[in-house]
């Protein structure tokens, strides 16, 4: 069963029974914004018109244990340059059920270097959390599908940003740290000043 996460709880990427985890998945996902309601004769005649389309971006920030950026993933680059981590593609509308956009983690290909994965979400067109609804992010065992933790990112707020969850290296394996974090930024690297503080 998922566990459902809580700002700053953390837990181990270690399956169920002992091992580690080979590769995973974070998805992300939101709902499109709901048109804004009209009243008066006119409103209740034509209804509440066209919404804006929320486009939320994941992205995926490698750091080094001296906490040094060496490689993003995000719409633009969508794989790592080492080849670990693959991005599914740019979502502009969240439009559809389960996840929008999905980051592919092959955590035996990682460097050794790499000690630090920051997961991110920011509004391209620069909409606030106030207007974007049923947003989450999931990790999911990649090798059976198996949903591992899920965080509701929910919380309403004027940010742009929002600094989802650390997965970082705990000796031989991994852990993962729910954060939560609201910024601002419309794209992964505004995101750095939250990601350091998160670390």
């Amino acid at each position: 069963m998922a566990v459902s996460l809580s700002k700053g709880q953390r837990i181990s990427l270690e399956k169920t029974g002992g091992g580690g985890l080979s590769k995973v998945r974070m998805g992300l996902g939101w709902d499109p914004a709901e048109a804004p309601k009209k009243s008066g004769f006119f409103g209740s005649m034509f209804g509440g018109g066209a919404a804006a389309d929320i486009d939320l971006d994941a992205s995926c920030l490698l750091l080094d244990a001296q906490k040094n950026l060496l490689d993003v993933v995000w719409f633009r680059q969508l794989e790592s340059r080492d080849g670990s981590i693959r991005h599914s593609g740019d979502n502009l509308t969240g439009e559809g059920s389960g996840d929008d956009e999905v980051i592919f983690v092959d955590l035996t290909r990682l460097p050794g270097n790499v000690a630090y994965l920051a997961f991110t979400v920011c509004s391209f067109r620069g909409q606030t959390f106030n207007e974007v609804g049923g947003a989450f992010c999931r990790l999911v065992d990649d090798s059976n599908n198996t949903e591992m933790a899920k965080f509701n990112l929910s919380d309403k707020g004027a940010h742009t940003g929002v600094v989802m969850a650390i997965v970082s290296r705990n000796g031989a394996g991994w852990e993962m740290k729910a954060v939560g974090t609201p910024t601002a930024g419309a794209v992964a690297n505004d995101m750095m000043p939250a990601v350091l503080a998160a670390l």
